[in-house]
């Protein structure tokens, strides 16, 4: 066959692409981030020029992975997995250098150790953290991960959720503590998240650990989401001493934070 025949031929009738999973895993989120707001399925596939049926499909795989979440109005948004990926990244942006600045000078004021936690689906992640001056140790840190009803971080992650939302949460993740006294129950822990989160503070004692006590404070965005925590974590005996200077310690470091990076 003559190759310009070929050619033209190609030329005029081009292969159609076919589009894979991760092209339309992409597209609706573009399309959530250029809306800049929750949306149905149906509107996400009118705004990508898709069949409502693939992307009904597309989007119950990435809410079944994290990727997307549904709002109270069950419409779709960002998931909690994007998050633990964001994060990461902004540990190298301004964020991470921000929250660094602040450990370190609620560190100084403290002499306690100080954490900077986020979210990763079911569990908390401690992202950073600064060993107090004493010889009190705790455990946990930089990369451990423990289920969100254990800490009062965890339970402020949740606290911007609707509180349905966070009990359904609940249900699947929440899982007794080695000491017995973290709460289970769905229902109590969601009404805790959303009450700990609405008075910006959140304290535990021996939830994960004996003898150990942890003050939490949630860093919000400008849409009231907390993205993350900043904590002091310190024995039962010293939060008992001087729980009222620590806590404002804490809030006004998260407050700091807060003022600084404007997410």
């Amino acid at each position: 066959m003559d190759e310009n025949i070929v050619s033209k031929t190609l030329t005029e009738f081009p292969v159609r692409q076919r589009q894979t999973g991760l092209d339309r895993t992409l597209q609706v989120l573009d399309a959530l981030t250029e809306h800049e707001k929750p949306m149905s399925a149906y509107r996400i596939a009118r705004a990508i020029g898709a069949p409502s049926s693939t992307i009904y499909r597309t989007v119950e795989e990435m809410l079944k992975h994290g990727l997307l979440s549904r709002s109270s109005k069950r419409d779709l948004w960002l998931g909690p997995r994007l998050m633990r990926y964001g994060l990461l990244y902004r540990i190298k942006l301004d964020f991470f250098s921000e929250a660094r600045k602040e450990m370190e000078h609620l560190w100084q004021k403290t002499g306690e150790t100080i954490q900077i936690c986020g979210r990763d689906e079911g569990m908390m992640v401690v992202l950073a953290m600064i060993e107090g001056k004493g010889h009190f140790r705790v455990t946990s840190n930089v990369g451990t991960r423990v289920p969100l009803n254990w800490t009062a971080s965890g339970k402020l992650l949740l606290g911007h959720v609707p509180e349905q939302q966070a009990r359904e949460f609940f249900l699947s993740y929440a899982q007794p503590s080695p000491t017995g006294r973290a709460e289970t129950d769905p229902d109590l822990l969601a009404k805790q998240a959303k009450a700990d989160f609405a008075a910006g503070l959140s304290i535990q004692k021996s939830d994960s650990e004996y003898s150990v006590a942890c003050i939490a404070a949630p860093i919000r965005d400008r849409d009231n989401t907390c993205r993350a925590t900043i904590s002091i974590v310190l024995s039962e005996q010293q939060l008992d001493k001087k729980e009222t200077n620590l806590t404002a310690a804490v809030r006004e470091s998260a407050a700091a934070i807060e003022a600084r990076i404007r997410y």
